[in-house]
């Protein structure tokens, strides 16, 4: 960086030439980009002659990564079970292992019900305090954004999801919404043995303790529909009324997908067949499928495989989910495997998510954008990120801009 910038920080005006630009329609070697006020004003092949700021020798120069779902947050506040860390830690480590994948913008998970998708008590922090933690002016500066996970069949997600609405930050898109179903014998547990041997390999139940968990799990869930129902008809309200932006979590089949585009949906969030993936395309939603199943060739869970549906022209965003590395390893494997260009592979993880979640300011280097800037190499086989530049808007007064 030129002299006279603080360290660990981005100016508001600065050029960068010398790097490999992904444009939304084609790639740009020795490209120039001019940043004004935390906003690009011009990118393309460098001037005879010119110089710049940032020499970025041969990097490859890409928007910074979208992610409209990622539980990374989890992880970070309690590495390990009984190990819980302070929140606000985990939300400043959560941050910079984001920013360390070229993660600029995160939405992140924050659950509203009383049980986790397996069954299990949700415990503490709820989603009150989370949320206080993510809107933390340091967190808000640094790309922290909420995407509310909403259980259905909770008698107490609604009411809780409503109060936090009430005091959601509406300043560019209205909030991120989406609404799970996890009961074992639909959905992402299509197949209920999915869940027992998650069951077994991360809770540490008997074999025969997970059935027994499954079935009764599943009981009581099933009993719940009248609760199932009041709830996806208010969320439609709010979605019809503009005051959500509403992605359906897990459609499986056509009907799902029309009743998620009656109630006002937008987002077909991780579709577990390809009937579903096609239904939400012919209906104009964003398809957004997992990054890990994209970079493992399937899911884990024996659900559609990602890399087909973008093979089939049926996705228009990949989020992290509970690996952040792969956003950027995803753009590797789909070249690779020949199944997307450069140019769309990127826009998977930064413009696709970006409209996505009714982002219209960022992810892509084009004029007017955001300067949300991501410099990566190839070491071996995968992509590392050497260097972010983050944009100056919307920093709080006293913050250090471009932070992360």
């Amino acid at each position: 960086m030129t002299a006279g910038w603080p360290l660990g920080a981005t100016p508001g005006d600065w050029t960068l030439a010398g790097v490999t630009a992904v444009l939304p329609d084609r790639v740009v070697d020795d490209a120039w980009l001019v940043v004004r006020d935390g906003r690009i004003v011009e990118v393309g092949p460098r001037p005879p002659g010119a110089r710049a700021d940032l020499d970025g020798r041969g990097a490859l120069c890409l928007p910074g990564l979208v992610d409209v779902h990622t539980d990374v947050l989890a992880h970070e506040r309690r590495p390990r079970p009984g190990a819980d860390l302070p929140l606000d830690l985990a939300v400043r480590t959560a941050t910079e292992r984001l920013a360390g994948c070229g993660v600029l913008t995160a939405f992140h998970g924050v659950p509203f019900g009383a049980h986790t998708p397996v069954g299990l008590p949700a415990g503490l922090p709820g989603p009150e305090v989370l949320l206080e933690a993510l809107r933390a002016p340091e967190a808000r500066a640094s790309g922290t954004r909420v995407l509310h996970r909403l259980d259905i069949r909770s008698p107490a997600g609604l009411p809780a999801l409503e109060a936090a609405l009430a005091q959601a930050p509406t300043d560019d898109a209205p909030p991120l919404v989406s609404h799970e179903d996890h009961t074992p014998g639909i959905g992402q547990y299509a197949d209920p043995t999915a869940m027992e041997r998650w069951l077994v390999g991360r809770e540490g139940f008997s074999a025969a303790d997970a059935r027994t968990h499954v079935r009764s799990w599943r009981t009581e869930r099933e009993g719940r529909s009248d609760v199932a129902a009041a709830t996806l008809a208010r969320l439609g309200d709010l979605a019809r009324a503009g005051r959500v932006q509403l992605a359906g979590h897990d459609p499986e089949s056509t009907g799902d997908v029309e009743a998620l585009v009656a109630r006002g949906g937008v987002v077909a969030e991780f579709p577990t067949t390809v009937e579903a993936a096609r239904a939400a395309r012919a209906h104009g939603l964003a398809v957004v499928a997992g990054a890990p199943n994209a970079v493992r060739g399937g899911s884990h869970t024996a659900n559609v495989s990602a890399r087909e549906l973008v093979a089939l022209g049926l996705v228009d965003a990949l989020a992290s989910d509970y690996v952040p590395a792969t956003l950027l390893a995803a753009i590797e494997v789909l070249v690779r495997e020949g199944l997307a260009d450069l140019p769309r592979a990127v826009a998977l993880v930064t413009s696709g998510p970006a409209r996505a979640a009714g982002l219209d300011d960022r992810g892509s280097l084009t004029p007017g954008a955001r300067a949300d800037v991501v410099l990566v190499r190839t070491l071996g086989r995968w992509p590392s990120v050497v260097a972010t530049l983050r944009a100056t808007q919307d920093q709080p007064p006293g913050m250090e801009p471009g932070r992360g």
